[in-house]
This record gives structure tokens, sequence and C-alpha cells, in this order.
């Protein structure tokens, strides 16, 4: 059979991607989402409810959202549109809510899909709002990002936010079979191989099967990948992610509470797998200067030297050599002590600098520049402390109206514990010398 220009017709199979033609055709064939689309799932009962609210889908690529925003329509009988905020401005959303708006009058509601809707800004997603609470359309948003703080408020108190996770291990391996089912071969991959695969994939059933296609385009006959080679042929090596989306926040997140919990072997793992993923250097050598401030503070006083040290050491040398003084320094703060005394007496101290902004100083520990500031008192029995006795004085430095205050409390780690005593100390020498 020849097509329009005379030219044999090419298989369907043979021109549709993969994933393409894996695509579930009914909502218990979705994989992965269990929890959405099983016998119990949220979206399984909403259906048998005969109820259908608006929704945000929100989960990391492939999990399937599209997918099933297409296949809800089919099992609730609405009229399916479909348009992606990236390429939707105001007019092409009016075109849409009018063709709904006459859908309506025939009887027949709308399930609008919409693509990457956070990158719709917050005038265009207020302009869901009526056609939402009129019923015009059923929304069902997908999104990478979250929706907290990517979408509208009032778009939130209408829709229900319902995740998409990941596809676990078995899932993807779910899928490669379905795959070789479809094509009739086996992938050339030996067991520790195919285990990669699925690693390289990182959760996205989209990507499982691009791979897989690319598996077999490489293969020659009777020839099998073992995992070097494999990572040759798909010339991928490790998960990515993308620094705007929420994998950047988890995992930054994630070495922060490894390096807090004084776990230097899960701290390096993720400091790995940011730098793997093309992470910024100089962006977590930043961070590991705010940990030694926060979660360690004066406990150990070395390690925001080191850690400042090793941010202008890769400033130095660059990439990859610079890497490793990141390493050492995210291993030192990790085996630190711990403290946030400073991180919370800061906090402390900011909260009564807001609340008693007002307040002078005292007038024994002001300069008198001037005659009439002397006549008032300024600097009137100011005693410098490097001539008292252990060169204290135990004077009051607070506001007079505002008294006393304690924001630092070292607790009894590392340096701090030497800190503590001298406070200690300082704290008995303050109340004698007060009472003379």
């Amino acid at each position: 059979m020849a097509d329009l220009f005379g030219e044999p017709a090419v298989p369907d199979t043979a021109i549709r991607p993969l994933a393409d033609r894996l695509r579930p055709s009914t909502l218990g064939e979705v994989t992965g989402q269990p929890h959405l689309t099983g016998a119990d799932g949220v979206i399984t009962r909403m259906i048998a409810s005969g109820s259908l609210g608006s929704m945000i889908f929100w989960g990391p690529p492939g999990t399937g959202k599209t997918t099933v925003a297409r296949l809800l329509a089919g099992e609730t009988e609405l009229a399916f549109d479909q348009i992606s905020a990236i390429f939707s401005g105001v007019a092409d959303l009016k075109k849409v809510f009018e063709t709904a708006r006459a859908r309506r009058m025939n009887g027949r509601q709308t399930l609008l899909f919409v693509d990457e809707i956070h990158r719709f800004n917050r005038a265009q997603q207020d302009s869901f709002l009526p056609v939402m609470e009129d019923g015009t359309i059923v929304l069902v948003g997908a999104t990478t990002e979250n929706p907290s703080f990517e979408l509208n408020a009032a778009l939130l108190s209408r829709a229900r936010v319902l995740t998409f996770k990941p596809h676990d291990e078995a899932s993807l391996e779910s899928l490669l079979e379905r795959a070789e089912a479809d094509t009739g071969k086996p992938l050339p991959l030996d067991t520790d191989a195919r285990t990669s695969l699925i690693r390289m994939a990182d959760g996205d059933g989209r990507a499982i099967l691009t791979l897989a296609e690319e598996v077999w385009r490489a293969a020659r006959e009777g020839e099998s990948f073992d995992t070097e080679t494999l990572i040759e042929v798909v010339q991928r090596r490790a998960p990515v992610y993308d620094k705007g989306q929420d994998g950047h926040y988890n995992l930054i997140s994630a070495l922060h509470k490894a390096v807090r919990g004084s776990d230097p072997d899960a701290a390096l793992y993720y400091l790995a797998r940011m730098f793997d993923a093309g992470e910024d250097p100089l962006f977590l050598g930043r961070r590991l200067v705010r940990m030694a401030s926060e979660d360690i503070g004066n406990a150990d006083p070395q390690a925001l030297v080191i850690a400042n040290a090793a941010k202008d050491t890769y400033d130095f040398l660059g990439s990859p050599e610079g890497e490793l003084a990141l390493a050492q320094a995210c291993v030192y703060l990790a085996t630190a002590p711990k403290s946030n005394a400073i991180y919370t007496a800061y906090k402390s101290a900011m909260r009564a600098a807001r609340e008693h902004g007002s307040l002078l100083p005292p007038k024994h520990i002001l300069n008198a520049p001037t005659k009439l500031m002397k006549g008032e008192g300024y600097g009137d029995g100011y005693r410098y402390d490097h001539d008292q006795p252990d060169a204290f004085s135990g004077q009051d430095y607070f506001p007079e109206a505002m008294g006393r205050k304690t924001f630092y409390d070292p607790p009894e780690r590392g340096f701090e514990r030497d800190i503590r005593k001298r406070l200690e100390f300082w704290s008995r020498l303050r109340k004698e010398r007060s009472k003379g």
C-alpha cells in the first residue's frame, strides 16, 4: 500500500514512539499510581460517586498526569479540551471558555486539561474562577511545581490537589515488560544493566520507554549490553533534575538535614547527587557556609572558616578539582559538634529589636562629643572594661526600660562548653558588682 506521494506506507507502529503506543486506554491500565487509580484510589472513588470536581495534578514528569486526565474525561463522558500554559495566552483562554459555554448550553460539561498550569500568571489563573464556579468547566491542571507556591490561593481553594508519585522500580519494570511484549523481543541487557536502566529513568515512565527504544536501536544482532556499555550507548549516567523545580529544593534540604544530623555518609551522597545533576558548586558552597553558622555556630568556630575556605578553593580551582574541597567541608560540618544557639539567639534578638526598637541605649554607654550632651548625662558613670579586674565591669548595656534579656544560651557541647563557663563566670561577677 502506498501513501499520497506514491511511497510505500510505513506501519503506524514504526512511526509512533513506544511511550505513545503503550499509553493506557483505561484507568485500570495506569501503573504507578494505585493511590489514585487503583481499586480504592481517590479518582476511582470520584468516578464511582458520579461527582467530579476540579483538580490539580502535582507530580514529576512521566507519571501519567496527561494520560489520567484524558481517561478521566472518557470515563465520565465529558468533552475533553487540552491547552498548555506555555503556548497559550488570554485570547486562547477566552476561546476555550466560549466553546465550553456553548457545550454547556447543549447539556454537556467540559473537562479542561491545562498542562504546566503554574506557568500562567496570577491574573490568568484568576480567569478560571468564574467558569469553575458556574460549572462550565471541570478544571484539571497539571504541574511539576509545588502548588502551594505557584498557584493562587483562590484557585487552590476550588480544586483538590492530587499528588502523582514517581514510578518505583517495580512499576518501571512492569513498563519494560509491556514494552518487550509490544515489540516481541527482550531488551538486550544483562541483569545489572537492566537495573541501571531503571535507575536512569529516575521514576519517569516516559523516560524508561524512551531509553528502552534507544537500547533496541543501538544493539546489533545477538548483542547484549552490560552497564558500562549501556551508559555509552544512551549517554546518560544518572538522574538529573531541573534546578528550578522541586528536585533541587528536595536534595539541598536532604543535604542540610544530613549535615545537621551528623551523618557524613548521607551528606556526601546528597552532595554527590547534586554535583552529578549539574548543580552550581558555588551554590553548594554558599549553603555549606550557611550550615556552618546555623547548625554548628560556636560549638566549633572553625566550621565557618573551613566552609568559607572550601567555597573560595572551588572559586580558585574550578571543577572538578575544587569539588573535593566542598566535599571536605561537607564532611567536616557533618562531624562537627552541633549547636543552633547562635541561630536561635539571633532570631530572639531580632524579635526584641522590633519590639523595643524605639528605646535609647542607657546614657552611661553613649559618647558625649558636645558639652550639651555631657550636661545631659551622656557617658556619666561609664567604666572602661579593660581597666577593671578581670577586664569586666559588669555594667548593664540594655535600655533601662527594657531590662536585661538572655538570648544566647550555649549548650554543653564542643567549644560552646567553654563559652558557657565564661558566661556563668561573668554572670556571677555582674551580680556581685551590681550590689557594690
